[in-house]
């Protein structure tokens, strides 16, 4: 092999030709590193989109929870550095979803029972008309002849009923494929849940390095800044509308509501999202109105408009945007765009990405003097 002759003896033109090509060979070989990765990770993506709000949920779960378990951990070590201690929180975690649900399936299923029979019984003697529209102000004979008129012949009530078999059919069998698909997300939920729990630690410590290797220090702060925002979101939002539905819970079992339990747990879930609340105490109230107390009615909606005025407009801003310091508007859009772009995870999502554009856009206003 010929001799190699040293980098002194070679002309100054070469050696800058050789440095340069030797940069433009290693720039290449980062370009195509990056468009690999970048590949895969599409590809990855696209493999578990049908599971990615799974894993969302889990994550959520986790973050939201991940200060008690960090307390569990410290009170017993032995039991956490196993599988006992996750798998306890898991079980506890599904628990909280598996036994409302199974309240309100059971209360379904009576409700549906008791449905299938009164519409047995109009097929065959129709539906009378309700003592309450005797009773309005305004239009009573009007609503009482039209009501007469289709309802009260029962040849109008099967026509009428037999017209929305087929649409019946169609809409069970989708509610049936919905209610297989949200269970098995929720399982793979649950899952990913348990191993966020058992490598917990691990999985922490591998996001700081990648978000320090990828944006320095800054990329921590926004890190913990959607932390705080999940916490305050969880707190704002769950704990709260949890609240709201104790609270109104007891105001229907005093106002002789029918199911006060059921249109609690109602309630609770529909507080979760601000202002739709009064849609389920809408609802309740016009049950007891019929019944015919009109009192209880008009009390149990004021008090359950005074409850969601008070709720959405100074506990749920303090508690998610005082965490993160986000104005009520930020939180507000946050909640709702969330909503309405990604489902109920977008109640969590939609906050998170605010409160990140709020700290990105307080970096660029003040500088190295804003607050985190």
């Amino acid at each position: 092999m010929p001799n190699t002759p040293p980098s002194s003896l070679v002309p100054a033109h070469q050696r800058c030709g050789l440095i340069k090509a030797s940069q433009r060979s290693k720039r290449g070989q980062e370009m195509a590193r990056s468009l690999l990765a970048l590949f895969i990770v599409g590809v990855a993506l696209y493999t578990v989109q049908g599971f990615l709000p799974a894993l969302a949920w889990g994550g959520v779960f986790a973050i939201a929870t991940w200060p008690l378990y960090s307390r569990a951990c410290r009170m017993w070590p032995n039991a956490a550095r196993g599988t006992l201690l996750p798998l306890l929180f898991t079980a506890v975690m599904a628990l909280l979803f598996v036994i409302p649900l199974t309240l309100l399936t059971l209360e379904a299923i009576g409700e549906a029972q008791s449905a299938l029979e009164w519409l047995d019984h109009a097929r065959k003697f129709g539906v009378p008309v309700p003592d309450v529209i005797q009773h309005l102000p305004i239009g009573s004979a009007s609503i009482a002849h039209l009501w007469e008129t289709h309802l009260s012949n029962p040849r109008d009530v099967s026509g009428l009923l037999g017209a929305l078999d087929s649409k019946g059919v169609m809409v069970t069998r989708a509610l049936g494929s919905q209610i297989a698909h949200r269970g098995t997300l929720f399982c793979f939920s649950i899952l990913t849940l348990f191993f966020l729990y058992k490598d917990g630690v691990s999985v922490i410590r591998q996001c700081r390095v990648a978000s320090c290797r990828a944006f320095g220090r800054r990329g921590e702060s926004i890190a913990r800044q959607i932390v705080a925002s999940i916490h305050g979101s969880v707190q704002g939002l769950v704990l709260v509308g949890i609240g709201e539905g104790v609270l109104m819970g007891i105001v229907y079992l005093f106002a002789h509501a029918p199911h006060p339990a059921l249109f609690g747990v109602i309630t609770a879930v529909a507080a979760m999202i601000p202002f739709c609340a009064m849609i389920a105490i809408g609802l309740v109230s016009l049950l007891i109105l019929i019944s015919g107390a009109s009192v209880a009615a008009i009390v149990t909606f004021c008090i359950g408009a005074t409850v969601i005025f008070v709720a959405d407009h100074f506990v749920r801003p303090t508690l998610i945007g005082g965490t993160t310091k986000l104005p009520f508007l930020w939180v507000l859009l946050g909640i709702l765009g969330g909503a309405e772009m990604w489902g109920l995870i977008g109640l969590f999502i939609g906050p998170a990405a605010m409160a990140a554009l709020n700290l990105i856009w307080r970096r660029w206003a003040y500088g190295n003097n804003a607050e985190v």
